[in-house]
């Protein structure tokens, strides 16, 4: 069914075409059903807020298409972004499991479509179906994996240059595609957003990107950012 965005909207989880083999897309087809008759299938724009960091947990929210930043704010305002949440991810998950608050702020970078299970509803499903815990499990270890991964970075970088470097080649590892002119990526992160990301400044970021694009180790048109000379952003990253 089409819908606002240019998005089409995916009723039936059997019949999605985007379903990846991770997380609750790949679960058993008795199982799946199940799943399907507790959902709420949703769209929404760019910029919209999923929940907030301290909120409650009122259910999860599975991410069918789009993107999602997850942010943390302190008490004077800085914040940081832990994540960009890729489709077929579950957001939310860690806090209905636990039942303590929302950790970060989930906000759509770009139109998402978006599956939501109220909290009750999704605690009982894991109480009657083990598969679906097996997948809880995997889920949760993913996202340990990737925070460890990150604060990894952060902490051991010795420079917002190695930092940034690193940013861009998990970009590249994520969702790079290979050109003619090198490795091309669609960034739809603002410098502050990057900032964040790293835990810098807007100026250092703008800096630090024109930098590498004088060096010609990369070079960004609109949204597109192409790398042609991976090596010397590897060689730059510390790795």
């Amino acid at each position: 069914m089409r819908a606002p965005y240019g998005l089409e909207v995916i009723e039936n989880c059997a019949e999605c075409k985007l379903r990846c083999d991770d997380f609750f897309c790949d679960l058993p087809p008795d199982v799946l059903k199940h799943f399907e008759s507790l959902k709420y299938a949703t769209v929404f724009p760019k910029g919209a807020i999923l929940f907030v960091e301290g909120q409650s947990p009122r259910g999860i929210f599975m991410l069918c298409s789009g993107r999602v930043k997850l942010s943390s704010c302190s008490a004077s305002g800085r914040t940081i972004i832990t994540h960009i949440a890729q489709p077929g991810e579950v957001l939310g998950l860690s806090a209905v499991v636990s039942g303590a608050p929302y950790e970060v702020t989930a906000e759509t970078l770009v139109p998402c479509q978006v599956n939501f299970i109220k909290e009750g509803d999704f605690m009982k499903f894991l109480s009657e179906k083990t598969a679906a815990c097996l997948r809880v499990a995997q889920h949760l270890s993913n996202a340990y994996r990737l925070a460890s991964e990150q604060l990894r970075s952060l902490a051991l970088s010795e420079s917002t240059t190695e930092k940034l470097a690193n940013l861009i080649l998990g970009w590249c590892e994520l969702e790079g595609k290979q050109t003619e002119r090198g490795i091309s990526l669609k960034v739809t992160l603002t410098h502050e957003e990057i900032a964040q990301s790293i835990g810098s400044s807007r100026e250092t970021v703008t800096r630090l990107l024109g930098d590498l694009k004088n060096r010609r180790i990369i070079s960004i048109k609109g949204s597109t950012m192409i790398v042609p000379d991976r090596a010397s952003l590897e060689r730059l990253s510390g790795r």
